[in-house]
């Protein structure tokens, strides 16, 4: 088969999974009662209607494009990091620790965000740590020892909003106290969105790009997701290469983390997480890994995330629509490409 021909079909069966995930989600809305087209315009104009919307979007945008480019690492490396939602919050409660503790401190706010990225990725890299841990030497599963370390994070989450960092003489599901505006990421007047933030995403984007494809480390690493029992029988240290790749991914998950506290809420709020480790999950199996696309196509989820807000104010919706299409993309995607495998298999006979 020419390398042309093969081109086109993969093509055709991308375009058949979208049109088949527009077809399931059309399917509901339909059964709901909705208007299909009048939903999808909606969703349009929510995320893109003006600048401000726009603006929401590139808000939600960073932290999925952080979260889904650890989880490049440690997919590369064979391991399905599911406990990337624990190591947004840690990143965030660690964020959150160290602006409490300098911000009368006479430091300038500048050092003092710089300290807080990093007190986050810190946060975030033991968290992963963790993990990294219980199954490099305890033989646990990472996919258990990841849910399990997200349901601890969330409860020390709790703890803290309503036992040593409660508000003033109240616990409230608001979270803790705002921060002063001068340990706020500086915002573009009118908007919610840094432009630090976005500039953070995307430096962190191209450092893993460069790690994965042009560095000795990027090599040995997906010889160990391709085969950990060869790459250990040719000398590569795999627990090592294994726990790498889940610092890695924990530091910047505990970036987005930080990013959440000091460029969306200004302070730590119960979900500070906001399902991103998840959503990125689902990213990362869309793009098959591919460090390039992950821009476009995080923007892309994002962009449903803010748009189905509109959907609950003028149709009655439920916002979470954005989620079932969001789903049956990956699904139909997985679907398609094992098919287009087999088609291409036969071809080639």
């Amino acid at each position: 088969m020419t390398r042309n021909k093969s081109r086109w079909i993969n093509i055709s069966f991308q375009f058949a999974a979208i049109l088949l995930a527009l077809l399931f989600t059309t399917i509901i809305l339909l059964f709901s009662g909705a208007p299909p087209l009048q939903a999808y315009a909606n969703i349009i104009n929510g995320s893109i209607g003006s600048l401000k919307k726009f603006s929401d979007v590139l808000v939600a945008w960073v932290p999925l494009l952080l979260t889904t480019t650890g989880l490049l690492v440690t997919f590369t490396a064979g391991l399905w990091n599911i406990g990337i939602e624990g190591q947004i919050t840690l990143g965030a409660i660690f964020t959150t620790g160290l602006l409490r503790l300098f911000q009368d401190s006479g430091l300038p706010p500048g050092l003092i965000l710089i300290l807080a990225m990093l007190a986050g990725m810190l946060g975030g890299a033991l968290w992963a740590s963790l993990a990294g841990a219980l199954k490099t030497f305890g033989g646990v599963n990472e996919i258990f020892g990841g849910l399990g370390l997200n349901f601890v994070a969330t409860a020390l989450t709790l703890w803290l909003i309503f036992g040593p960092w409660k508000r003033p003489g109240i616990g409230s599901m608001s979270g803790t106290e705002p921060f002063p505006n001068h340990l706020w990421l500086p915002m573009i007047s009118g908007t919610r969105l840094s432009i630090w933030a976005v500039i953070i995403g995307i430096i962190a984007l191209a450092v893993i790009y460069i790690v994965l494809r042009g560095s000795y480390f990027g090599l040995r690493l997906k010889a160990v997701g391709k085969n950990i029992r060869s790459s250990f029988l040719i000398g590569i240290p795999t627990s090592r290469y294994m726990m790498s790749a889940f610092i890695l991914c924990g530091a910047l998950a505990g970036l987005a983390g930080a990013v959440q506290v000091t460029a969306v809420y200004h302070r730590l709020i119960p979900s500070i997480s906001s399902g991103y480790g998840y959503l990125g999950l689902l990213v990362a199996m869309l793009i098959n890994y591919k460090a390039l696309l992950v821009i476009p196509v995080s923007l892309f989820f994002a962009a449903l995330n803010i748009g189905s807000i509109q959907l609950p104010i003028i149709l009655k919706l439920d916002s979470t629509l954005s989620g079932v299409l969001q789903g049956a993309l990956v699904l139909f995607f997985l679907m398609m490409d094992g098919v287009r495998q087999r088609v291409l298999r036969k071809a080639e006979r």
